[in-house]
């Protein structure tokens, strides 16, 4: 499977559901894959996969909060659409609050089903868009040396050449040439640049 070609992600143990799904999506355009149980998707899941997981609660074994929790625990990022026959207030926010991006009740609306699905694909493409530009933050700061990353984060926080030396005990002059091959390494030309590399690098694993 391309690593990045969108997959709406079908995990329901009724076949004649599965199957009404994935005609219903696959005539719409979508690309789909269905599973028989939580386990079995658990089973060939893969990091790189793109998409969103159209998940039933009430399934033999694994139960769909389940494999919910277990994918927010693995921090796997696939936005998930929880279905039931079964719905009660207690259900819904225990998936919403775990992470699910909606909550439908069988029979499944197809307008509100296909409205789902089209707004947890913009989320995953937007969240993946967003660790990639992560992974290039992280990588060009990579190259900097200690004493770079020191003034680059003083001078994102708005320090002056003079403070910055006062602050790391050197010359005036030895923070500008460090500034200066920071930001040629950054490939930066201003300080609002910097800012913005700043506040997307990540945080720490």
């Amino acid at each position: 499977m391309p690593p990045l070609e969108q997959t709406v992600f079908i995990v329901e143990d009724d076949a004649a559901v599965r199957d009404s799904l994935g005609l219903l999506l696959g005539l719409q355009g979508f690309r789909t894959q269905a599973f028989s149980c939580a386990e079995d998707f658990l089973r060939v899941y893969q990091p790189s996969w793109a998409g969103c997981l159209l998940l039933d609660i009430r399934m033999q074994g694994m139960s769909g909060l389940e494999l919910q929790k277990t994918l927010r625990e693995q921090r796997l990022g696939l936005p998930v659409i929880i279905m039931t026959a079964h719905g009660d207030v207690a259900t819904v926010r225990t998936a919403l609050k775990t992470g699910a991006v909606d909550f439908l009740e069988k029979p499944v609306d197809p307008d509100a089903l296909l409205a789902a699905i089209r707004s947890a694909l913009d989320a995953d493409a937007a969240m993946r868009r967003s660790a990639r530009e992560a992974e290039g933050t992280r990588q060009r700061l990579s190259v900097l040396t200690a004493r770079e990353t020191q003034v680059m984060e003083l001078v994102a926080k708005g320090c002056h050449n003079r403070e910055i030396a006062a602050t790391l005990g050197i010359s005036p002059r030895t923070v500008e040439v460090h500034k200066a091959r920071m930001m040629e390494k950054l490939q930066v030309q201003s300080v609002p640049e910097l800012v913005r590399i700043v506040l997307r690098a990540p945080g720490p694993a």
